[in-house]
């Protein structure tokens, strides 16, 4: 029995029953591939059958307001994936007529899919015979042939592909390709691999070197930024200030408070903010800004430091509490902050957040 008869005899055996394996819909297939970008299955799982319940077509998908979507994606992160999903549910669902694109390479023109994506699509849906390559299966085809070249490298992405599509059964590819990504999920998994049950044992060429531990090998490493965010939490008249990001950075699209970045944290005692202006503070981009706080405007209270990791960032935010007066101005860097919407706390679950903003949330709701 080769390889690719004993992954997809292990994988008849041992698959996960997972909705979108029970339909060839290229929408909804589509969905849960970007879904499941950079996300664990069980996480995924239930963002999947909220999208499909609600948005149960493209064109349902396609007519969707904006902050729906998004509000519909909160909590999933890397929210580019949303903004994506819905550019191309319109793109499909207007210039398409709603039809999926059948064919590899017109997959691949959606915004948001790259080669993996569009290989899963074209197998699962349209049984093409493409190879996906994601992490799970560059860590079996690794160990099972002892390769040490560099997953992300140009190089090994070459060799990794090539290795695929050999492996690959053209007969049946989307259930190969559905196999081998199970099988590297579940059985082949990063650490501590279960290797005298795994039904490849006999041919695994890391496990004959003592290599699987090792293997794959990435070269690059993530350079993690550190950010200080200080939020504005301003009230009037009962309600409270949010304010939409527009800006290409982190979050873009969703909702939250006006905000200034600073290079490091500030941590003034709240004596001295409760009796007097807020003091110069060192801001990104501008070493010398004047925070005032005008005749009528106070800060309340300053919230506990939260700290939030992002795969390539962490984020240490405070919540200043602000009371502004209907007639007052709260004045930043010499600028009025307005560029928002007053809105009842009751309304505030009507808004996509960030998880940031909700921890503030949390930790509120807590304390009343």
């Amino acid at each position: 029995m080769n390889f690719s008869q004993t992954i997809i005899r292990w994988y008849n055996k041992n698959k996960r029953d997972l909705p979108w394996r029970h339909t060839n819909d290229p929408y909804k297939i589509w969905l849960s591939e970007i879904i499941l970008q950079q996300t664990r299955v069980q996480q995924g799982l239930p963002y999947y059958e909220t999208f499909v319940k609600k948005f149960p077509t493209v064109h349902h998908l396609a007519k969707a307001k904006e902050d729906v979507v998004m509000k519909t994606w909160q909590g999933l992160g890397y929210y580019s994936r949303a903004r994506n999903l819905h550019h191309s549910a319109k793109f499909i669902s207007k210039e398409l007529k709603g039809i999926f694109p059948k064919e590899f390479d017109e997959i691949k023109k959606l915004k948001g899919i790259g080669e993996y994506t569009a290989g899963a699509i074209a197998s699962f849906a349209f049984n093409k015979p493409h190879p996906v390559v994601d992490g799970n299966v560059f860590r079996v085809i690794a160990r099972y042939f002892a390769i040490t070249t560099q997953i992300d490298s140009t190089e090994g992405k070459k060799e990794f592909t090539r290795k695929a599509e050999l492996l690959l059964d053209k007969k049946i590819p989307g259930i190969f390709n559905q196999a081998i990504m199970e099988f590297g999920a579940m059985q082949c998994v990063p650490q501590n691999p279960d290797c005298e049950k795994c039904p490849l044992k006999k041919s695994c060429k890391a496990l004959a070197k003592s290599m699987v531990s090792s293997l794959p090998i990435k070269s690059k490493k993530n350079k993690i930024q550190t950010r200080y965010f200080n939020y504005f939490v301003i009230r009037r008249n009962g309600k409270i200030l949010i304010k939409k990001r527009i800006e290409n950075d982190i979050w873009k699209n969703l909702y939250d408070f006006p905000m200034i970045e600073t290079k490091k944290e500030i941590l003034p005692p709240l004596s001295r903010l409760l009796s007097e202006p807020l003091h110069r503070m060192e801001l990104v981009g501008s070493d010398a800004s004047l925070i005032e706080r005008l005749g009528g405007v106070s800060i309340i209270s300053v919230s506990k430091s939260f700290k939030h990791i992002l795969s390539h960032q962490v984020i240490f935010a405070r919540f200043w509490e602000v009371a502004e007066s209907e007639h007052k101005k709260f004045i930043v860097n010499g600028t009025e902050i307005n560029d928002g919407v007053y809105i009842s706390e009751s309304q505030l679950n009507k808004f996509p957040f960030p998880r940031l903003i909700e921890k503030y949330f949390d930790a509120k709701a807590s304390k009343n």
